[in-house]
Parts: C-alpha cells; sequence; structure tokens
C-alpha cells in the first residue's frame, strides 16, 4: 500500500492543523494505522493509532486531549486533528499501516512520506 501524508505547515503556539494521509494500492480498510513524528536530532516516535474498524484508539501522552485520530475507510484516509499545539510538537509527521494493532514502528510495515509540522511560541 503507498500512502500519502498531507497538510502540514507553519502555525503559531495555539493554533491547530489536520494532517491527511491517503493510501492507495492494497485494502484500506483492513489495516490498522498509525500516525508518528521526528523531531530534529530525536528518533521518531509514536503519536497515535486507530483500528481497522475505527472503534479503538490510543495516543501517547503528550498528544492526549489535544490530538484526535480518525479514519474515513470510504475515501481510503486517516487524518490526525491536531489542537492547541506546541512548539515541542514540531516534527515531520508520518502515516504508516500495519497489519496488526500496534503502537511499536518497527510493526508498521509501510510508511508515508511524512509532512513538515512546524509550531511557533
Amino acid at each position: 500500500v503507498q500512502l500519502q501524508a498531507s497538510g502540514g505547515g507553519s502555525v503559531q503556539a495555539g493554533g491547530s492543523l489536520r494532517l491527511s494521509c491517503a493510501a492507495s494500492g492494497g485494502t484500506f480498510s483492513t489495516y490498522f494505522m498509525g500516525w508518528f513524528r521526528q523531531a530534529p536530532g530525536k528518533e521518531r516516535e509514536f503519536v497515535a493509532a486507530i483500528h481497522w474498524s475505527a472503534r479503538g484508539t490510543s495516543y501517547t501522552d503528550s498528544v492526549k486531549g489535544r490530538f484526535t485520530i480518525s479514519r474515513d475507510n470510504a475515501k481510503n484516509t486517516v487524518y490526525l486533528q491536531m489542537n492547541s499545539l506546541k512548539p515541542e510538537d514540531t516534527a515531520v509527521y508520518y502515516c504508516a499501516a500495519a497489519g496488526s494493532w500496534t503502537t511499536r514502528k518497527i510493526e508498521y510495515a509501510y510508511w508515508g512520506q511524512g509532512t513538515q509540522v512546524t509550531v511557533s511560541s
């Protein structure tokens, strides 16, 4: 499956962005989807994941209550709504697809190209 992330940009602290990730070439509705991010000089880290049925989600503690992951299987797209953004959210954000429920990046087989999010104070 091919993944194309979009929606990144530059915002001030407290602002919002909505990331999208469009999938093609596979059966999107069977994949567990995740968002990860990588800040300069840091390892790529888990941000959020959603079950193929959208009935389950998981978030890293630092984004709980601010970020919301969702998906539209009819549009083969997963979203990450990011509110109350902070400078520490600055990173390249990647979407990824896995064949089972996981938050471990090593278990995600397919990755998008990444989209830059920059939050200024």
